[in-house]
């Protein structure tokens, strides 16, 4: 299996034009950050968790070519608005796109697509099939997915466990239950969104002590805000084996 994080960054914080933050004029390509993304590609199958607003400079940039499924984990639009882009693999692929949701998930978007979803439909408009997920195992084709179900602020959002790998984001509170299923998981992906606390994100500080509660033997850090500052500075102060992860990381399993 291997991983690739597509994109590390949020829409929390985004600067103004001409910021000028030591961020925003970093020569280091670590600091560049596109909205929060990774693929898993395992099996021979090809699957993105999140089509944000930079899906497709994510998909041009990883020169992917084929894509068989999508994986939703929350409706909000840094995490869904980029889903009219799967039209290129509809036409290439020839076939329709297979999109993993819950039902609130595919409610929200079918009403921001509606398009897409119409009665009356067009040729060339992108063509999906919808599959209904719960917070129970299931699988896509022949890969088990286990969600992780946690809280932005009082948003259900859910995570994926893929064999010894899980990533969350957007997530400020993860409930215990939900905790013992990644216990002592080899690779761990969570959100650390900035210093300061926020109502519906983990913090650094807090991010790393739920790292440290579920005891995962290696830690990525996502879904970064400008704000966290600089990846060099940031990522060397971090505990051993917890990394600020980039855009364009692979991780291999």
């Amino acid at each position: 299996m291997e991983i690739t994080f597509l994109g590390t960054g949020t829409s929390h914080g985004i600067p103004v034009i001409g910021c000028g933050c030591a961020v925003c004029t970093s020569t280091d390509l670590r600091d560049n950050r596109l909205r929060s993304s990774i693929m898993v590609e395992a099996k021979g199958k090809r699957i993105v968790v999140d089509t944000g607003p930079d899906f497709r400079q994510q998909m041009l940039r990883e020169k992917v070519k084929t894509l068989d499924a999508i994986l939703f984990t929350h409706e909000h639009k840094d995490h869904t608005a980029g889903l009219d882009d799967i039209r290129s693999f509809n036409f290439y692929n020839d076939k329709d796109m297979d999109a993993f949701a819950t039902t609130r998930v595919q409610e929200n978007i079918r009403k921001s697509f509606d398009y897409i979803f119409s009665e009356k439909t067009y040729p060339g408009i992108p063509q999906i099939m919808f599959h209904t997920i719960w917070n129970e195992p299931f699988k896509i084709f022949d890969i088990d997915v286990i969600p992780v179900e946690v809280l932005h602020h009082r948003l259900p959002v859910l995570g994926f466990r893929f064999g010894d790998f899980c990533y969350i984001t957007d997530a400020k509170t993860i409930p215990e239950k939900e905790q013992e299923k990644i216990y002592g998981i080899d690779t761990l992906v969570l959100n650390a969104l900035r210093v300061e606390p926020h109502i519906s994100h983990f913090s650094l500080s807090e991010a790393i002590d739920m790292a440290i509660r579920i005891k995962a033997k290696n830690v990525y850090f996502t879904h970064i805000a400008h704000e966290l500052g600089l990846h060099a500075e940031v990522d060397a102060k971090l505990p051993e084996d917890m990394h600020l992860a980039y855009d364009g990381l692979k991780l291999s399993f």
